[in-house]
């Protein structure tokens, strides 16, 4: 049996916005990488690269100790 379609790559958003730093501030952009129960998402769901997934993992850390990011859900 053949697959029917082909299973696209994902592309890193902050490599096609041509973003050099992510901003722990901006939390509309960090609530996209993060579960409802407040994890970070890995790499292979979210797609992006592993220099940016670096670069997002201590920006959320940042915002959660400044209190704009919740540790966990409730």
């Amino acid at each position: 049996m053949q697959r029917r379609f082909k299973p696209r790559k994902k592309v890193c958003s902050f490599c096609a916005d041509k973003s050099s730093h992510i901003d722990y501030k901006d939390i509309s952009k960090l609530k996209k990488h993060i579960t409802d129960r407040g994890k970070i998402l890995p790499r292979r769901v979210s797609g992006t690269c592993s220099k940016h997934q670096r670069q997002l993992t201590i920006a959320i850390k940042r915002a959660r100790q400044v209190a704009l990011l919740p540790y966990s859900a409730e």
